[in-house]
């Protein structure tokens, strides 16, 4: 990488991986603005904390979006270095993609065309960044951003990832009558009407789900916590169940909260209420999304990393971008491997050679679709 002469790749990724960005980015963000300007290029915080930095025309004839984030889960870990073996929080999600990203960005020959890195702070939390990205925010003066592809790094084995399930989070409120449990017919007892309601949950996406995508299999539909009664012998007058929907294109939040609460509705006494909503949150849901494998810049992505398409596995910021543009989830590591889970992990780790592999396979693809 000729052009990025002077990045030292494994460095930066040690210095980042050594910064901990669980509970506060802005010792992350400053290495990385301080990076940047090292190299010859200004970068700037936004409104919403993204960094944003830019090289080529103001004017360009095609302009790609290299986006990922700073920020990790807690706790952090400590950097540990065994060989072409680095560990620790933030080994590959997603400091290794990042500087994947950073060291293809600067490397990179531009030409008429314009390359953006767009690193957001908290994809981990509530994609306040991402949002404030695709979207902008009201009182900003920051432009959304608009571009012709995006490639969000995140830990896919450098798999060239086109599609994700969304993920959406909602709550189901039964209501009933309290009464004595010793006369439980002179009440409505909500945890009883449980047992419809859960199986209305199991039949849910046989009779209105979007049915089986080509690529991400069938949507799922799963409880994860249940929260009822107030006293033992108490018939208890409302009960809530939590649950977790994993999305499929063409499904919307919008018009899932609408087809499950009429579902349930259906299936529960008529003497007990019943309502679903979905969690409030300040940005919107991570939705399902699906790029065409044949799109140009998945096609040229593939062969400059000699990988094949795949979905990703998890929710994605990618979410908010696939619908302006062309969008790929790509990076070095795995969420994943043949021991157990890798991010999010206390064994988190990636391999150099992959980030470096990585880098070189976008800068490539940036060169061929830009310059």
């Amino acid at each position: 990488m000729a052009a990025s002469a002077g990045f030292d790749l494994e460095a930066f990724h040690e210095r980042a991986v050594r910064t901990a960005s669980h509970e506060d980015v802005s010792e992350m963000r400053d290495l990385l603005c301080d990076t940047l300007r090292e190299h010859g290029v200004d970068p700037r915080v936004d409104d919403a904390g993204n960094v944003r930095a830019a090289r080529g025309s103001s004017d360009p004839d095609t302009h790609l979006v290299l986006n990922t984030h700073i920020d990790t889960v807690p706790p952090h870990v400590p950097y540990e270095r065994d060989g072409e073996t680095v560990r620790g929080r933030g080994a590959c999600d997603a400091k290794g993609p990042l500087a994947a990203l950073v060291a293809a960005f600067l490397a990179c020959d531009p030409g008429d065309g314009r390359v953006t890195l767009a690193v957001t702070p908290d994809e981990e939390v509530l994609s306040t960044g991402a949002a404030h990205l695709a979207f902008g925010s009201e009182g900003s003066d920051d432009e959304p951003l608009r571009a012709d592809g995006y490639v969000v790094g995140e830990p896919t084995g450098s798999d060239v990832c086109t599609a994700a399930k969304g993920r959406f989070q909602g709550t189901v409120t039964l209501g009933g009558v309290a009464a004595h449990a010793a006369e439980p017919d002179s009440g409505t007892n909500a945890v009883a009407a449980l047992e419809a309601v859960l199986g209305a949950v199991r039949t849910f996406d046989e009779e209105h789900g979007p049915g089986v995508h080509e690529s991400l299999g069938g949507p799922t539909l799963t409880p994860t916590l249940v929260e009822g009664g107030e006293a033992t012998n108490q018939v208890p007058a409302a009960c809530r169940l939590t649950l977790d929907r994993r999305s499929v294109p063409p499904e919307t939040a919008a018009g899932f909260r609408e087809a499950l609460t009429d579902h349930l509705r259906s299936a529960v006494p008529e003497d007990v209420t019943v309502s679903f909503g979905l969690t409030d949150r300040p940005t919107p849901f991570l939705e399902a999304f699906a790029t065409d494998a044949d799109a140009p810049l998945v096609r040229t992505l593939c062969e400059a990393a000699d990988a094949p398409t795949r979905p990703f596995s998890a929710a994605t910021e990618a979410s908010y971008f696939a619908a302006d543009a062309p969008t790929v989830v790509f990076g070095p590591g795995v969420l994943a491997d043949d021991e157990g889970a890798v991010a999010h992990a206390e064994r988190e780790y990636v391999h150099l050679p992959a980030v470096r592999a990585a880098a070189e396979a976008v800068r490539e693809a940036l060169d061929a679709l830009l310059g």
